[in-house]
C-alpha cells in the first residue's frame, strides 16, 4: 500500500505514529554486522556483548526481531511524513495504543475477546445460504454489492485485514450470525464489527436491521464503537468518504476510553 497516497484519518494516523514508537521501545536493541573473514563476507547478529550467526537458533531469533525493528522503522518514517505533510504540531498523544479487550458475549456466562486469537479463529466468507453475483469481485472473494467491494477495497488500501461475512455465535441466538465485514485494529488488539445496510425501502428489510442491530447491542456491542452501521439507499447512494469518518470516530472512541478523564480534559482542543 502507498500510504503517501491514501488518506488516513488524523486520529487513526497518530494512533499508528504512537504504536511504531511503542514497538521500537519494546524491542530488544539489535543490529545486523557484516564481517569479512578469510575473504568471505559474514552477517552476524549482535545484541549487547553477544554476536550470533544468521544460521544459529539464537540468530534466526534475534534476525527476525532486527526485521521487524526495520519494518516498524520504516512504517513510522511514512507516517510521519504524511503527519508533517499535512498538520503543524505533533501526533496527539491521546491515542495511545494498548489492548481495548472489549467483549463479545455468546451466553449468559460466557463471553470471547474481541483480540487477534478471536479474529484469526473466524472463517472468511463462511456464508453460504444465498448465492452471490458474480459481477463483484476483488481480491479471490465475491461480494454481495457494489458497496460491499468498495468497502473491501477501503479496508484493504488502508491495510486493515478483515474477514468477510464470517460465522459469529452471539448469546440468545441458534446459529451464527454473519456480519459483513470483521475488521482487525493491530494498534487496539481489537475487532470492529461492520454491518452495511442496503434495500432500505423494503420493509421485510428494514424488520432485519432491526433484529440484527438489537442481536450485536445484546451481546454486548456498542454501536459506533464496537460495530459501524453504514447505509445504501436510492436517494443517497453510499460514499465511502463516509466510512471513514466512522472508523475514526469507533477508533479515537477506544483510545479515550483508555485514558483517565482528568488527562482528556487538560487537553486544549482550540
Amino acid at each position: 500500500m502507498d500510504y503517501l497516497e491514501t488518506y488516513i484519518p488524523k486520529e487513526y494516523l497518530a494512533l499508528k505514529i504512537n504504536y511504531c514508537k511503542k514497538q521500537l521501545e519494546q524491542l530488544p536493541k539489535v543490529k545486523l554486522c557484516e564481517y569479512h573473514t578469510s575473504g568471505e563476507a559474514v552477517k552476524r547478529i549482535i545484541i549487547g556483548k553477544h554476536r550470533y550467526n544468521l544460521d544459529s537458533s539464537n540468530g534466526k531469533k534475534y534476525y527476525a526481531i532486527w526485521l521487524e525493528k526495520k519494518k516498524r522503522e520504516k512504517q513510522l518514517q511514512i507516517y510521519q511524513v504524511v503527519w508533517d505533510s499535512h498538520y503543524n504540531s505533533e501526533p496527539l498523544t491521546e491515542c495511545v495504543p494498548h489492548k481495548a479487550s472489549r467483549k463479545l458475549y455468546i451466553s449468559p456466562d460466557k463471553y470471547v475477546i474481541l483480540n487477534k486469537a478471536f479474529f484469526d479463529s473466524l472463517e472468511n466468507d463462511a456464508n453460504k445460504d444465498h448465492p452471490k453475483n458474480k459481477n463483484y469481485y476483488f481480491n479471490g472473494t465475491y461480494y454481495r454489492s457494489a458497496a460491499e467491494r468498495d468497502i473491501a477495497i477501503f479496508y484493504t488500501r488502508l491495510g486493515i485485514p478483515f474477514k468477510y461475512e464470517p460465522g459469529i455465535i452471539l448469546i440468545g441466538l441458534n446459529k451464527p450470525v454473519n456480519p459483513d465485514f470483521v475488521i482487525y485494529i493491530e494498534e487496539l488488539d481489537t475487532c470492529i464489527f461492520h454491518e452495511h445496510f442496503g434495500m432500505k425501502d423494503s420493509s421485510d428489510y428494514l424488520r432485519m436491521t432491526k433484529v440484527k442491530y438489537g442481536n450485536y447491542t445484546n451481546a454486548g456491542l456498542i454501536p459506533e464503537l464496537d460495530i459501524l452501521f453504514t447505509h445504501d439507499v436510492e436517494d443517497m447512494p453510499f460514499d465511502i468518504r463516509y466510512l471513514y469518518a466512522k472508523l475514526n470516530t469507533a477508533i479515537y472512541g477506544h483510545t479515550i476510553m483508555h485514558v483517565p478523564h482528568d488527562v482528556i480534559a487538560s487537553y486544549n482542543y482550540c
